[in-house]
């Protein structure tokens, strides 16, 4: 018995396909790790410090809090420099105009220089339209170059005429400023030369709210930072933050590469051997089929990548990542034992490399796990969405009791992560349907095409009810009860229901041919010899696979077709045929050339067909008799050989018969027979 046992190890641990996928797998993740070191320090703040007395080793920036930059900036923010452009064309055209003035009334040449030399001065400071002037910087832009102005300094038409005045009464004491400024119109050559540039003025309000130094000071090589056992403040925080930034950014891995990349081939082996064991204590099956096995890794290396590339662009990124639809992809095609095992080994990736590594693993473990559930309630059509608001509220609930943990409040609100939390949970339901895509890559049927399979309103089973009405009740009540007996043993209960569904399609070809189609008072056989008569009933296994094919029905019900009779003989044309001097030896014409069954819900509808043939014979259905059948159904296929490419135990063999006896006792129970009322 041990070895035996030995034995059924090494076949599930010892097969080569499985360990060259996963070779592949270690040598992509090889790839894709990030090369740099990790800090070797995990702290909270508000937690004691679990580690030696740290001294800095080296000289780094102390860096301002967000919360200070935020400050910082919004303090910029208020403070607006407005950007003014001058126009050279509007001075020369106004002492053009003036001069051709002075002209025309034969101004006197002294007093024609004073004016258009102060009016010249005054066009070369700058002139504002007509406003009250600030003791603020103002930019000024001279034709390419700007320059910073005090806006005191610079000229309004009422200011520019006040000095006109002044350098009149100073030059001319003897004749009336005012006079002589009104005759000239000296204030139609005074007009504004500085435009507002809103646009400018805009971006560089922008950039003074942007630019903020991200440091405030520096802590020197051999500065104490915090000793062992003390309470990790905010000061102490914001110090360590600072030394792990610059320690990534300038030292990093300082040690031997090669260790480097082999400590990282360690963590991968481990992980995957991590893998293979949860499949192996959770639904070993999984690694004696290569494409599931493949598809497992496969969701393995691509949750990996996509974390290691989204990491590299931004941590922050990784909230946006919708991990938890690794669970959907896996319970489309796994039994539900194997998925959440995997799941969260899966998710351990996130510990090694994210900055809040157990927050981001606490969030995408939670996104699973409810994903898991609430997809089996809400799977179909829009209501699929209603599972986005499930996951989003799970994982901001995380967030909050992090935050909470980190800072005793939620405030100030990160209202980019919340975003990104949402996003990501509706990228779960988005990106779903890619399911389909991998059925194709990989070989496998998901539970949303074996729904689709086992509607009664597919077109070959609707012409299996209009052409054989009688196989199709049987078929009805083999998957009823194939159904039951495969959930019974830990077998997939909607592969074994569509498998049964479509056993016997292969009997459209000719339905007359067999008894529960015939019609009364005819029967195809007579006239035929047992042996035309058994070619004609193992025929319909070749004509199923065929329809089948012309179907596009999937391999794994194809598989069903052939394996539902193995290699049995009809026995009712075998035992005719001896009976009338027949070689009792001349088997193979009577036995079927199918597959013998190899998985637990192959053997489930091969028992539970030919119980529910055999059960329609019965003269009495009473717990004995039902119970005689089914063993001896069950007999005949052990002694045939018919089971002994599958793995089911004794153990599964009880219980299958345990099953098929109590269904057949509820369908051909006792009725009361209704007393007929007296005229």
């Amino acid at each position: 018995m041990e070895k035996l046992d030995l034995l059924k190890f090494w076949r599930v641990f010892g097969k080569r396909g499985n360990f060259l996928v996963m070779g592949i797998a270690l040598v992509v993740m090889m790839i894709f790790f990030p090369v740099d070191g990790k800090f070797r320090y995990e702290y909270k703040k508000g937690s004691p410090w679990l580690y030696e007395t740290l001294e800095s080793p080296i000289d780094f920036p102390l860096l301002k809090t967000e919360e200070e930059i935020l400050q910082e900036k919004s303090r910029a923010a208020e403070s607006m420099i407005q950007y003014f452009r001058k126009d050279d064309k509007v001075a020369s055209e106004a002492l053009a105009l003036f001069s051709q003035k002075c002209f025309q009334d034969s101004v006197s040449s002294d007093l024609q220089d004073l004016l258009t030399d102060v009016l010249g001065r005054i066009y070369q400071k700058g002139i504002l339209p007509e406003k009250d002037l600030e003791q603020r910087t103002v930019f000024v832009q001279r034709g390419r170059n700007a320059s910073e102005e005090i806006e005191m300094d610079l000229y309004t038409p009422k200011k520019a005429l006040k000095l006109v005045q002044s350098e009149l009464k100073y030059a001319f004491p003897l004749q009336n400023a005012d006079s002589l400024i009104s005759r000239l119109s000296i204030g139609e050559y005074i007009r504004p030369d500085l435009s507002f540039d809103k646009n400018t003025t805009e971006e560089l309000h922008r950039r003074a709210a942007d630019y903020i130094s991200p440091t405030k000071g520096m802590v020197y090589a051999g500065e104490h930072i915090v000793s062992e056992g003390e309470t990790v403040t905010a000061e102490i925080a914001q110090m360590l933050d600072s030394y792990k930034v610059e320690y990534k950014k300038s030292i990093g891995f300082s040690g031997n590469p090669l260790m480097l990349h082999l400590g990282h081939a360690l963590i991968i082996i481990m992980l995957l051997l991590m893998v293979y064991v949860a499949i192996y204590f959770s639904d070993p099956d999984v690694l004696r089929h290569q494409n599931e096995f493949n598809f497992v890794i496969f969701l393995l290396c691509l949750n990996f990548v996509v974390t290691m590339l989204v990491r590299k662009i931004s941590p922050d990124l990784l909230y946006l990542v919708p991990f938890a639809v690794l669970v959907l992809y896996m319970s489309s095609f796994l039994y539900n034992r194997v998925v959440l095992p995997v799941y969260f080994i899966a998710m351990m990736p996130l510990l090694l490399v994210a900055e809040n590594g157990v927050e981001l693993y606490t969030i995408a473990s939670f996104a699973g796990s409810i994903a898991f559930v609430s997809f089996s309630l809400y799977e179909r059509g829009w209501l699929q969405f209603v599972n986005t608001i499930y996951i989003f509220l799970a994982c901001a609930l995380v967030h909050i009791g992090f935050k909470l943990i980190a800072s005793g409040t939620i405030f100030p609100l990160e209202s980019k992560i919340y975003l990104y939390l949402f996003i990501a949970s509706i990228l779960v339901v988005i990106t779903y349907p890619f399911v389909f895509l991998m059925e194709k890559v990989f070989y496998m049927v998901s539970i949303s095409t074996l729904k689709d399979l086992s509607d009664t309103e597919s077109p070959l089973l609707e012409e299996l009810a209009t052409k054989a009405p009688g196989t199709f009740q049987h078929s009805l009540q083999v998957a009823n009860l194939a159904e039951r007996a495969a959930d019974a043993i830990g077998g997939n209960p909607r592969i074994a229901r569509a498998g049964a569904l479509y056993h016997d399609i292969g009997k459209l070809a000719n339905p007359q041919a067999f008894i529960e189609n015939s019609s009364q008072g005819i029967n195809l056989h007579e006239g035929l010899s047992p042996m035309e008569s058994s070619k004609l009933i193992t025929k319909h296994v070749e004509d199923g696979v065929a329809m089948a094919e012309k179907a596009k029905l999937p391999q794994i019900v194809q598989d069903f077709i052939l394996s539902h009779h193995g290699h049995s003989i009809t026995e009712y044309f075998y035992n005719v045929y001896c009976n009338n001097g027949g070689d009792p030896k001349n088997k193979m014409a009577f036995t079927y050339q199918g597959n013998l069954p190899s998985t637990k819900e192959e053997v489930v509808v091969m028992i539970a067909d030919a119980v529910e043939a055999a059960s329609r014979s019965l003269s009495e259905y009473s717990e004995e008799s039902i119970s005689n059948l089914v063993d001896s159904v069950v007999e005949k296929r052990i002694a045939g050989n018919q089971l002994i490419r599958s793995d089911v135990t004794f153990k599964n063999i009880n219980t299958i018969k345990s099953v098929l006896k109590r269904q057949l006792r509820e369908i051909y129970h006792a009725r009361i027979a209704y007393p007929k009322r007296k005229a």
